[in-house]
């Protein structure tokens, strides 16, 4: 199989590398994320102009029409950088919903403004006391005329704060789980914004009787989901191999820099094998996220390779991130040194659409299902 990335791959991840270079640095970060909004708006709208928002929406849909391989490679520079924007939950996961069943209308409407960097979505699906994969729903969708109306409670909604327009699943008056766009500042929609661990943002939307659109037909869309969901874990693994080398860029330079007992770090064997072991970790993580990314090249979202790469994944960030923090010592926990926002936006990753052992619980469960060597 071919790794190399064709000259127009590289040319869009140095482009975006460049931008988040230029933008930010952990200072800017910092005051950025201090913000009530905790992104930069300005930021956005070059994304947009660079057409980073429409990345992986059809061309007629307002987008480039990009492939897996490409959103991977935007990730994993998101990840580098720790860039707060919102691409992943505003963007390509409710995108990718409504790609997958919206009507041509509602795709041309909703995504042409979204890759346009005018409109912001959030998916509206966990509910307080579920965890994945088991998503119990109780928003009830009811027929009201010639629409829906919404009723339940969704928590944590990723950037619901700040949305325009919510895509939220819930239960059809005929049964099935369907998908429902709501305005944001609709009647009976009440959002809590909340903080997250890794400096960013979260609601909990509340919904009482709250006029909804459907989106696509009135038919079950749990297939969809699911699958796009598996396409949002092959973004949470390549955010998370950005942030991984970051981390370990920043504590190989700390080691060849930081003195002890008149030498750099670097020159204490012990520590210099835990840095070559880390960059093991690494170089496995990357394999995995490789290795869904690819799948998906193969338009297979399947959910085990998804927790298969999501397993080594989470495993080489804990590493990684723990790594980190011991060989920086105290600044590796302050504020004001970036390493430590790193392993906290890799701990919310790896917390983020299924723990390392809820995705062990789930391969475990397929080992009946693999094919047993002739003896």
């Amino acid at each position: 199989m071919d790794f190399d990335l064709t000259d127009e791959q590289v040319l869009l991840r140095d482009t975006v590398r460049d931008l988040l270079n230029r933008q930010y640095n952990p200072e800017k970060r910092l005051e950025v994320t201090a913000t009530d909004l905790g992104w930069s708006r300005q930021v956005w709208g070059q994304l947009a102009e660079l057409g980073v928002l429409g990345l992986s929406f059809d061309e007629k849909d307002g987008g480039m029409g990009a492939g897996p391989v490409e959103t991977m490679l935007v990730l994993e520079e998101f990840g580098r950088r720790l860039a707060p924007e919102p691409l992943l939950d505003s963007v390509l996961l409710p995108g990718g919903l409504i790609t997958a069943v919206g009507s041509p209308d509602q795709r041309q409407r909703i995504l042409t403004e979204v890759a346009a960097g005018s409109k912001l979505l959030a998916f509206a699906h966990g509910e307080p006391g579920t965890r994945w994969p088991d998503h119990d729903i109780a928003t009830a969708a009811t027929a009201q005329g010639d629409g829906y109306t919404l009723t339940g409670v969704k928590n944590p909604v990723p950037h619901g704060d700040c949305a325009d327009n919510l895509v939220v699943s819930a239960v059809l008056p005929g049964g099935g789980i369907g998908l429902f766009l709501v305005a944001a500042d609709a009647s009976g929609v009440t959002r809590t914004p909340f903080a997250t661990v890794d400096g960013l943002r979260g609601a909990q939307v509340a919904f009482s009787d709250a006029p909804a659109e459907l989106l696509g037909p009135a038919t079950d869309a749990s297939a969809a989901i699911e699958d796009v969901l598996a396409r949002t874990q092959a973004g949470l693994c390549a955010e998370s191999v950005g942030a991984m080398a970051e981390s370990l860029r920043l504590t190989t330079e700390y080691l060849k820099t930081r003195k002890q007992f008149g030498v750099t770090l670097s020159k204490f064997q012990t520590l210099t094998q835990r840095a070559a072991n880390m960059y093991v970790s690494l170089e496995l993580a990357r394999s995995m996220s490789y290795y869904l990314t690819a799948s998906l090249v193969d338009a297979t979202a399947d959910p085990v390779i998804a927790s298969r790469a999501r397993l080594q994944v989470g495993r080489s960030a804990r590493h990684i991130g723990q790594e980190s923090i011991q060989m920086h010592g105290g600044i590796g926990v302050t504020s004001e040194y970036p390493v430590g926002h790193y392993v906290a936006r890799l701990t919310a990753i790896e917390r983020t659409l299924g723990s390392g052992l809820e995705h062990l619980r789930v391969l475990t469960n397929q080992v009946g299902e693999y094919a047993q060597p002739e003896l």
